[in-house]
């Protein structure tokens, strides 16, 4: 199926078994399959197999609209994390919101390909910004065009669950955390995440990890701020089940003051 002069053709039948083993492991929709792994991306994961960044393709750990992120396995036998985003069928929403206006991409891509390649270089970057930090985050490793490859927060029997989908033991820390990642990325990294909420966040040995990176503006952007106000109110909503009350404007007040 996915024969092509530019693929070495072993890579080519080791990626299609791996595809294929994806979808006996977990019952994946080969269709959905056949617009992640597109002509692009199994270039660049030949690229990474032959560079010795990944072995193999393990299984898929979340799907959403605009890609998919499986764990991989590294020659070494270490997990790792590797996102794909689809170039063919993304929906990105309002994607020029977070890119125009960012100094570090002045040119905008017209065609979708080439968007989709600086959403990744975004992501990679953003999560390089809360490393140098100190917010928890998955580190990044490598990137090749719509691929990013990065830390796997989880361990051997599956990824690390997201904030919303679990019980905490301590949320009045894990809340105080949170708020302080959002204080460190604003004086810290000079970034805002621009889509904060318990579906970006994942608990870990009970240690909250920011995600999804992708849209996250510098300071400097226009709508910096709007996005920080966001952020900062949809934490806030979340831990209300939690019976913990916060003043949005003092919080806000206290990550931008100087």
């Amino acid at each position: 199926m996915y024969s092509d002069r530019f693929l070495d053709k072993k890579v080519t039948k080791r990626l299609d078994r791996e595809i294929q083993a994806l979808i006996d492991r977990v019952g994946a929709d080969r269709k959905t399959l056949d617009e992640v792994f597109d002509k692009s991306t199994l270039l660049g994961l030949e690229k990474l197999i032959s560079n010795r960044i990944i072995d193999i393709l393990d299984f898929p750990i979340s799907t959403g609209k605009e890609g998919n992120v499986f764990r991989g396995v590294t020659p070494d036998k270490e997990y790792v994390a590797i996102k794909i985003y689809r170039t063919s069928t993304s929906t990105f929403k309002h994607i020029s919101n977070y890119i125009i206006g960012d100094p570090r991409f002045q040119s905008m891509h017209k065609n979708r390909r080439g968007i989709v390649f600086l959403w990744t270089k975004k992501e990679f970057k953003n999560l390089e910004r809360l490393h140098e930090a100190k917010v928890k985050a998955p580190k990044p490793i490598t990137k090749i065009n719509n691929i990013l490859v990065m830390e796997y927060i989880g361990d051997s029997k599956g990824a690390a669950p997201m904030l919303r989908d679990v019980k905490l033991e301590n949320p009045e820390s894990t809340f105080s955390t949170l708020i302080d990642f959002i204080s460190r990325m604003y004086k810290k990294a000079n970034l805002v995440h621009g889509d904060m909420s318990a579906f970006n966040v994942l608990m870990y040995k009970n240690q909250p990890y920011i995600i999804d990176l992708g849209q996250g503006v510098l300071i400097e952007h226009p709508q910096a701020h709007e996005f920080l106000k966001r952020d900062i109110h949809n934490i806030i909503q979340f831990f209300k089940k939690y019976d913990i009350e916060a003043d949005e404007t003092e919080i806000y007040k206290n990550v931008t003051k100087k």
